[in-house]
C-alpha cells in the first residue's frame, strides 16, 4: 500500500514501522495536516500484516514542540461557527462537522493509536510538549533520553489537556502526579518522567533509537495475533468493573490462540526451536475479537 506523507516518514525494515514526525525546521509542531497523516498511518499499519511494531520519534532535535500556534484563525483547527453540546459529541460524533470542526485533533489521533492492533514505542528524542506529551500517553512503551523535556502546558496557555490523556495519563502515572504535571504546567526532564513510571528508560541520546529497536525487534518475533489481542486485553479489561468480565474475555482468547499459534508456541518450546507463528491480524484475530462496542471504528 503506496502513500506518501508531507509531515511524517514512514519507513519498514524487519516487521518494525519508524513513523518519523518530520518537521524539524519547526520541532516538529503539530497541525491539522499532521494529525489526519497520523491517523491514516495508524490505521494503515494496523492493516499491514509486515508491520509487528511501530516507533514513533521525531526528526532533528524535538520529538513534537506541540500545536504550531503561527497558524491563522483558530490555530487547534476548530470551527468557532459551532457551539456544540455534550448530546452533539455522544449523538454526533462521527458526522463530518463534528468531526473536523468540535473534536480535538489529538484525541483523533489518540484513538487511531487506540485501536491499533500493533504495540507503539515512543522514542522521545527531544521536546514533547503539549500534544508532543499526551500523545504518548496513548502509546504503549515511552523510552527518553537525556535531551528529552516533557510538559503538559495547558493551563499555561488557558485550555485544557487533549488527547484523550484525562483517561491515560492517571493510569500510566497515577492521578496525584498527573494533576501535579498538568495543573503546574511545568517542563520537566527525562529523570521525574522515569521516577514517576512514565518512561521506562532513559538511555544516551545516540541509543535512543537502537533502544527502541531493540524492543521492537523482541516483540515483534512473538505471536503478532497474541500481541494484538494483549494491547486490547490490557487497556480495555483493565477498564472493566469486575475481574469476571476479564476473565471472560481472557477464556476465548486462550480457547481460540490455543488451536492456532498456541500450537506452534507449545511445539517449539517442546523442540526446543524458535518460534515460526503464522497467525495474521488481518485474517486470524479469535472470534471473541473485537469485543467491544467502541463509539467509532475509525474517523
Amino acid at each position: 500500500m503506496s502513500h506518501s506523507y508531507s509531515t511524517l516518514d514512514w519507513s519498514v525494515s524487519d516487521h518494525v514501522l519508524t513513523l518519523t514526525l518530520n518537521r524539524p525546521e519547526q520541532m516538529n509542531a503539530f497541525t491539522v495536516e499532521m494529525c489526519n497523516e497520523l491517523i491514516h498511518a495508524f490505521d494503515r499499519a494496523s492493516a499491514d500484516d509486515d508491520v509487528r511494531a511501530i516507533i514513533v520519534t521525531g526528526a532533528g532535535k524535538a520529538f513534537c514542540a506541540g500545536m504550531d500556534l503561527s497558524k491563522e484563525g483558530n490555530v487547534f483547527g476548530l470551527d468557532e461557527s459551532q457551539q456544540p453540546t455534550l448530546s452533539d459529541l455522544n449523538k454526533r460524533f462521527s458526522d463530518k462537522d463534528i468531526v473536523e470542526g468540535v473534536r480535538d485533533t489529538g484525541g483523533r489521533v489518540a484513538l487511531a493509536i487506540f485501536r491499533c492492533t500493533k504495540p507503539v514505542i515512543a522514542a522521545i528524542n527531544g521536546a514533547a510538549v503539549g500534544i508532543g506529551a499526551t500523545m504518548t500517553c496513548a502509546m504503549d512503551i515511552r523510552l527518553a533520553c537525556e535531551h528529552t523535556r516533557i510538559g503538559f502546558v495547558f493551563s499555561k496557555v488557558g485550555i485544557v489537556p487533549e488527547a484523550c490523556s484525562s483517561w491515560f495519563l492517571p493510569r500510566i502515572v497515577g492521578i496525584s502526579k498527573a494533576l501535579e504535571w498538568t495543573m503546574t504546567a511545568d517542563i520537566f526532564k527525562a529523570d521525574e518522567a522515569k521516577d514517576a513510571g512514565f518512561v521506562s528508560k532513559v538511555v544516551p541520546a545516540d541509543e535512543l533509537l537502537q533502544e527502541a529497536r531493540r524492543l521492537a525487534a523482541s516483540i515483534a518475533q512473538r505471536s503478532a495475533v497474541s500481541v494484538a489481542m494483549i494491547r486490547q486485553m490490557m487497556y480495555r479489561n483493565s477498564a472493566m468493573t469486575h475481574p469476571a468480565e476479564a476473565h471472560k474475555i481472557e477464556s476465548l482468547g486462550m480457547f481460540y490462540t490455543s488451536l492456532k499459534d498456541g500450537k506452534e508456541g507449545v511445539a517449539s518450546f517442546l523442540e526446543k526451536r524458535p518460534s515460526d507463528f503464522q497467525g495474521r491480524v488481518s485474517t486470524d484475530m479469535p472470534d471473541v475479537y473485537p469485543w467491544w462496542d467502541d463509539v467509532e471504528s475509525s474517523d
